[in-house]
């Protein structure tokens, strides 16, 4: 009989909301200090807090981040919130946040459960997924700012930590994902059960969730260091891969909402996000029954209107009242708690099937399904994710889920799908991956933009806590800098 360590508290462990904006008011406490770091802290509490904490900073600050950038959103013309974002003009101070969160509470806790798990066979489970968090937290990190502190990132005795360059940065990254991967055990006597807040323990799921994570790691080097990404990808020849969405669940119970709808609590119920009118109107075009579980239906007085509707991006400052917003499913509908229940994706299942096509059509894959058959199965996973009926009558009759017979084509078509599935609930990787690779290509410049030229966004600024206390930071880097994986 396996022996399952049991902890009945899941949603208790949930790190308690932080009331916050991005930009504007600011209603949180800021600290450095980690009170999970204690004397009796054990792996059993510091697994789901620090999930939690990924959680958090994945689902809130780089969810709308991300989602803004990627332009599944914009700001409405009727409020303020989110209107630098819009502009491209942020500030170091906006992000003191998710650095802290993926820093000071994440990556801590769990270089804190590697240190009690060492030499604890009995842990291998635990010691496991939190190498595979740290590389998770890591690839965030480094995606989101470039060069980062990495080996003595964890470490909160040192206040003034070195930084790695990024390419150091994948190094440890693959090799974090390799050792747990050869830690993993599906029979193990030993695992997490409802102390795992993602997949509660099953290390099947959690051996998927590592081989789609080094392929993800893996192609955002494609541009970069194809050679080594195509030598990686073939020892995944034959791997499991993720066939169900790797997330963590909310509620509606206070504490345990959805992060970004918890913000919106506290910006009084103020809806700041409405319908991009890049991704409402390319998913008009083609047909797409995603747009009405994504968004909500403007329907006006008359009834002249019954569409989802977007407005340019960076058109705050017109006058138009005519929008639709993002749905309860997503957790960004303001006024509507039902939106305290969506979910915070690591990884969808649609991702996965859209990361093996892509690599199956580079040559760097060669085994299990055509990239062909990989692509329509990212879209069928896309839409049994949020149970939206015709995807065969999609797959057959919508021009975006067509086979194209060119390569280069082919690798447009399946990152266009996938954006289009992360619509809302991935934003921070469908803005990292048209980073990579330039798709969709039909993104549009913010009209409101501070940054003139055709310059976008390409990495988030180093916090000001970096900035002005240690005494190793690097030098500040532009908005439109890219990192070191993006190649024009």
């Amino acid at each position: 009989m396996k022996v399952i360590i049991n902890i009945r508290y899941k949603w208790l462990l949930i790190i308690p909301v932080i009331i916050t904006g991005i930009t504007g008011c600011k209603k949180f406490l800021d600290t450095n200090d980690n009170p999970n770091l204690s004397s009796n802290a054990s792996v059993e509490l510091l697994l789901p807090a620090a999930q939690a904490a990924i959680g958090h900073a994945l689902g809130n600050p780089l969810q709308i981040h991300g989602g803004i950038w990627a332009q599944f959103w914009t700001q409405n013309p009727t409020s303020s919130q989110y209107r630098s974002l819009d502009q491209y003009s942020v500030t170091t101070t906006s992000f003191d946040r998710p650095w802290r969160m993926l820093y000071s509470d994440a990556a801590q806790d769990l270089q804190e459960i590697l240190t009690l798990t060492e030499g604890k066979p009995a842990y291998n489970q635990y010691t496991a997924i939190a190498y595979l968090m740290k590389a998770y937290t890591f690839q965030l990190a480094t995606d989101a700012f470039g060069d980062v502190p990495l080996t003595q990132a964890a470490d909160a005795s040192v206040t003034n930590p070195d930084y790695n360059p990024q390419q150091q940065v994948y190094d440890s990254i693959l090799s974090y994902a390799d050792r747990a991967i050869s830690l993993i055990d599906v029979d193990a006597d030993v695992h997490p059960s409802t102390d795992d807040l993602i997949f509660q323990g099953d290390m099947e799921q959690w051996l998927r969730f590592a081989n789609t994570f080094k392929l993800r790691a893996l192609l955002r080097l494609s541009e970069v260091a194809p050679q080594r990404a195509a030598a990686g990808i073939q020892t995944l020849n034959n791997a499991l891969f993720l066939e169900e969405d790797a997330e963590i669940e909310y509620s509606t119970v206070g504490g345990n909402q959805n992060p970004l709808f918890s913000e919106m609590l506290g910006l009084s119920r103020v809806q700041n996000l409405v319908a991009s009118e890049t991704v409402a109107k390319y998913m008009t075009q083609n047909r797409d029954p995603r747009s009405e579980i994504f968004f909500t239906r403007y329907r006006n007085t008359a009834g002249t209107i019954d569409s989802i509707i977007g407005i340019k991006q960076g058109s705050f400052r017109t006058n138009t009242r005519i929008f639709s917003l993002p749905s309860t499913l997503v957790g960004a509908n303001a006024r509507n708690d039902q939106s305290a229940n969506a979910p915070v994706k690591f990884m969808s299942a649609a991702e996965s099937y859209f990361l093996q096509a892509e690599a199956r059509v580079r040559g760097w894959l060669t085994t299990g399904e055509t990239a062909l058959n990989l692509f329509r199965e990212g879209i069928r996973a896309s839409f049994e994710s949020y149970n939206v009926p015709n995807v065969e009558t999609y797959i057959t009759s919508s021009p975006a889920a067509q086979w194209p017979g060119e390569t280069g084509q082919q690798v447009r078509a399946i990152i266009i799908q996938k954006w289009l599935a992360m619509t809302g609930n991935q934003g921070f990787e469908a803005w990292t991956e048209w980073r990579r690779t330039g798709y969709p290509d039909f993104l549009v410049v913010s009209a409101a933009t501070a940054l003139g030229d055709d310059r976008m966004p390409a990495r988030l600024l180093y916090p000001s806590s970096e900035v002005t206390r240690n005494v190793n930071f690097p030098g500040i880097k532009q908005i439109y800098e890219p990192v070191w994986w993006d190649v024009d």
